[in-house]
């Protein structure tokens, strides 16, 4: 599996990212080597597959640097604040009206999938600003997740946890066929918006790679009511305390200092660390 940072902001986009929006990719040769050796179900189609986690503002537009909209085989929500979805809106638009391959030119429905929270479906709708006769039926597929219910999409894996955040919020636990060493299998891990709990210690358990937001930093946000976010210093400790191969700090909003949040999580966990980049790319 290949995971893309394209936009690494935390709360709102920065002047060099958009907000939180992920790329993961396996390449057919992945595929191939993974149904060869058993770790992808023989029925899995031997091709290029592309799932984007989370959508936030600005993140379409890097999305398109990487695969055509048309292309996207599920989206995977989060949650539903706006840094983390609202550019589902703009998708819609894209799969809706695209003048070659849009619903109105071809009749072809996308139907693409799009897991989220329980009220995912109507809170896009009025994100977007849906007006009384238009439907997103046909152009997402919306599903809900169920706390600890895995989800196939191709060669890939996805089981969500409920996590620490002021609303419905959901950590992943994606498998799929290692890049890094072809026919076995790797685990990603990505913690969403939470504070420190024990899902999300279980969601990131042993996994090759662990994706932190870490939003806040200790002592300057210790105000703040528990449940919000990660320090540099918490990710840190879910990294140690799940035993993971290496740490990816990101959701950094534009008032931290980067610098600060990898001093905090060096001093908790004592693997390899470093700070998301937008538009970087990591092999698990």
């Amino acid at each position: 599996m290949r995971l893309r940072t394209l936009g690494v902001a935390g709360s709102a986009p920065r002047p060099d990212s958009p907000a939180s929006t992920y790329l993961v990719q396996v390449p057919a040769d992945v595929v191939a080597a993974g149904v060869a050796s058993g770790v992808v179900p023989a029925d899995v189609e031997v091709r290029d597959w592309n799932v984007v986690v989370d959508l936030g503002n600005g993140g379409f537009g890097y999305v398109q640097r990487h695969v055509a909209p048309h292309d996207l085989d599920a989206v995977l929500l989060s949650h539903l604040h706006a840094d983390h979805c609202v550019d589902l809106s703009v998708l819609f638009v894209h799969l809706k009206y695209h003048p070659e391959r849009g619903l109105r030119r071809t009749g072809r429905h996308p139907d693409l999938p799009v897991y989220g929270p329980s009220d995912v479906a109507e809170r896009a709708a009025q994100i977007y600003g849906r007006g009384d006769d238009e439907s997103m039926d046909g152009i997402f597929d919306f599903r809900a997740w169920a706390d600890g219910a895995g989800v196939r999409i191709g060669p890939i894996e996805v089981t969500p946890r409920r996590v620490f955040h002021p609303v419905e919020a959901y950590g992943m636990r994606i498998t799929g066929p290692s890049s890094m060493r072809p026919g076995e299998r790797a685990v990603l891990a990505y913690t969403g918006d939470t504070d420190y709990c024990a899902n999300v210690v279980e969601v990131s358990r042993g996994a090759g790679l662990l994706l932190a937001e870490a939003a806040f930093v200790e002592g300057r946000d210790d105000h703040v009511e528990p449940g919000i976010h990660l320090t540099g210093a918490r990710a840190g400790r879910i990294a140690a305390e799940a035993g993971v191969g290496r740490l990816v700090l990101t959701h950094l909003p534009s008032w931290t200092d980067p610098r600060v949040v990898l001093a905090e999580a060096s001093g908790t966990y004592d693997g390899p660390i470093e700070v998301a980049r937008p538009d970087g790319s990591q092999e698990v």
